[in-house]
């Protein structure tokens, strides 16, 4: 399985292409969407890694995609300016998940 980028920029792509990653920069939403509809036609693609900043572009394609197939899995990444979640996401996430406090 292979695994593709959706960017946003083209140091974040350059990282990854660098570590054997192929994939595009994108800007607009329709080109967003059409990657993705690509990417999700290529069966050797099992990851796909996206910039926080455009899957906030496309969140409600993104959790249909998720919540449809099992592939591929798709993970939001920050870019090269850091993250645009808040500190606190992942404590956040697990109580209103799960109602456990830690």
């Amino acid at each position: 399985m292979k695994v593709f980028i959706i960017s946003d920029n083209t140091h974040t792509l350059t990282g990854m292409r660098l570590s054997g990653i192929e994939g595009v920069v994108v800007h607009e939403r329709e080109e967003i969407l059409k990657e993705l509809a690509k990417v999700k036609k290529n069966r050797d693609i099992g990851i796909i890694l996206i910039t926080e900043l455009l899957a906030e572009r496309v969140k409600l394609e993104l959790d249909e995609i998720k919540l449809s197939s099992s592939l591929p899995i798709i993970v939001e990444i920050p870019d090269r300016h850091g993250t645009r979640r808040p500190p606190d996401f992942l404590t956040r996430y697990i109580r209103e998940s799960i109602g456990l406090k830690i």
